[in-house]
């Protein structure tokens, strides 16, 4: 219950950033192609992110 008031690190927004992106890109799949790989590079990126945050520390 104490996790309502305890702050998301960076590590866990950029995951929920990751999370969404990769979801709209796997919809966006069977409609459009192009918008759904730049989905899909916007989520590599983040995943990049939180990879050098995650060996930052």
């Amino acid at each position: 219950m104490l996790n309502i008031f305890k702050k998301k690190s960076k590590v866990e927004k950029l995951n929920v950033n990751y999370k969404k992106l990769l979801e709209e890109s796997y919809k966006l799949s069977t409609t459009n192609r192009r918008l759904s790989d730049s989905k899909a590079a916007e989520a590599n990126e983040i995943l990049k992110q939180i990879t050098l945050l995650k060996n930052d520390r």
